[in-house]
């Protein structure tokens, strides 16, 4: 009888014992996924960099009208949803080709904050004001010379994803001007 009774305790204590192996080791799991969902998170801003150079570069004209080769749209598309858009099959997804070092693969898009594809004379963007384009006043006059000062240039908005190793799927989206 003993003998069974010991037999049963065995078996539990075994139990145990692989019940704790096994939480520790999901610690560690935990840690590690932490640790690349941080890395894919920071790995964004390659995509924020690349996104920038274009906007930089390109014309006044070429921001008037999406292109889809760079991953650009003239306006804020009101529709869009980084979760449920169609990162792998749309056009208008850019690719950063900078390499990390960590397989992370970077897809970005950029919205002009206007409301309407053109220019932004009569258009309704998002941007600042600054002392450079305000009037001097004098009852609503908008300068000494009479001349309308031009618009003042529109924010875009950067939406990155980061796809990195053991399927860590990481967004970004920054307001640059």
């Amino acid at each position: 009888m003993v003998l069974y009774v010991a037999l049963v305790v065995m078996v539990i204590m075994m139990l145990a014992g692989v019940s704790l192996l096994r939480s520790a080791g999901m610690g560690q799991g935990v840690a590690g996924n932490v640790a690349f969902k941080q890395n894919a998170t920071s790995a964004g801003e390659m995509g924020v960099t690349d996104a920038m150079g274009y906007v930089g570069k390109a014309t006044a004209l070429d921001k008037e009208k999406d292109q889809e080769a760079n991953g650009y749209f003239a306006t804020w598309d009101e529709a869009f949803d980084y979760k449920t858009f169609a990162w792998d099959t749309s056009k208008f997804v850019q690719v950063s080709t900078r390499d990390d070092g960590n397989g992370d693969k970077v897809r970005y898009v950029v919205h002009r904050l206007c409301k309407n594809v053109g220019s932004l004379a009569g258009n309704d963007c998002v941007s600042v004001m600054d002392s450079t384009t305000l009037g001097l006043g004098g009852g609503g006059a908008s300068g000494a010379s009479g001349i309308a000062a031009a618009p003042p240039a529109p924010y875009f908005r950067v939406t990155s994803r980061i796809d990195g190793p053991r399927g860590t799927v990481s967004y970004t989206q920054v307001i640059v001007k």
